[in-house]
């Protein structure tokens, strides 16, 4: 089995940006479309500060090239507000808002834990036991929503599994029992590079990987030189083929062995600087991944004027 291996960027719409990677001459109403035309995946953000709408990510959707990929990231509201007390109504508004739309261009859910969230497990026990591993699973959930209309009727087949990965900012984390619960579930964890501020963990506890990189020397801001991003491209190498590189950062001692590939999504998130979307097309390209992409970065093809 080959595995798919997705670089991008954590959201599409930053003011700097404009006039650096998006070039003069470019409306603003096409960046998403010319974005997803020189990295392969884009993780949306703004699900996390507010519900979106399905006609939204109907929108989204159809931007973007057919073989694209999104990765939403979950409410903060769930996370970070309610911290996952009270999960049945939040998660159904969640799931009505319109990430199934996305259908076949549908990645990962990312959920996101403050750096004051303490490991409990009884709570991420109560999470993953809730949260819906299909297509069909979230329909049901959407269904219970009292805020939105049930889902309208979807191509992609109810049995389509649904991947979900956490990030965590909190050294509690740092136990064998979290990373088992992460493999029981078939939950990934975010391997999470933030210049040294937060635990950076590399294990292998689902069938596929999410990375965020967040900066190399410097939190959201610094750029990755050849160097650091020939590294990460070794390590994703490795896990692609279900393996762990050399010097991996870990805390289980059992090994998971269970998948012979994994898939790879990778979001660059050090968008300070205009940064991210250039470091992700660099790693694109030493992973041999950006062949297809229509644009350069900082390019106006004529189809754009």
């Amino acid at each position: 089995m080959s595995s798919n291996i997705r670089i991008g960027i954590s959201g599409w719409r930053y003011e700097p940006w404009r006039g650096d990677f998006y070039p003069e001459g470019l409306v603003q109403r096409r960046e998403l479309e010319y974005a997803s035309r020189t990295v392969s995946s884009i993780e949306i953000n703004g699900s996390f500060y507010a519900l979106q709408t399905p006609e939204r990510y109907t929108s989204w959707r159809d931007a973007v090239p057919d073989n694209f990929v999104f990765s939403v990231k979950a409410p903060r509201y769930i996370t970070h507000v309610k911290r996952l007390r009270e999960l049945a109504e939040p998660l159904a508004n969640f799931y009505a808002s319109g990430p199934l739309q996305l259908e076949h261009k549908l990645g990962a859910f990312l959920w996101q834990f403050p750096p004051s969230f303490r490991f409990d497990a009884g709570l991420f026990t109560e999470l993953f036991e809730q949260l819906p591993r299909t297509f069909g699973e979230a329909i049901q959930c959407a269904g219970r929503s009292p805020r939105f209309a049930p889902p309208e009727e979807l191509s992609t087949a109810p049995e389509t599994a649904l991947r979900h990965a956490v990030e965590i900012r909190h050294r509690s984390f740092l136990q064998e029992s979290f990373i088992e619960l992460l493999r029981e579930h078939r939950i990934a964890l975010v391997v999470a590079d933030t210049a040294g501020k937060w635990p950076l963990v590399e294990e292998l506890t689902a069938d596929f990987m999410y990375l965020r990189l967040h900066g190399d020397k410097e939190l959201y801001a610094s750029g990755y030189d050849d160097s650091a991003l020939d590294d990460w491209a070794r390590r994703i190498r490795a896990w692609a083929k279900g393996e762990q590189p050399e010097g991996a950062r870990r805390i289980s001692e059992q090994e998971d062995s269970s998948c012979a590939a994994r898939d790879i999504y990778c979001y660059f998130d050090n968008d300070i600087k205009v940064r991210a979307p250039y470091d992700a097309r660099r790693l694109l390209e030493k992973l041999d991944r950006a062949e297809g992409l229509e644009v350069q970065p900082g390019q106006l093809p004529e189809r754009f004027l």
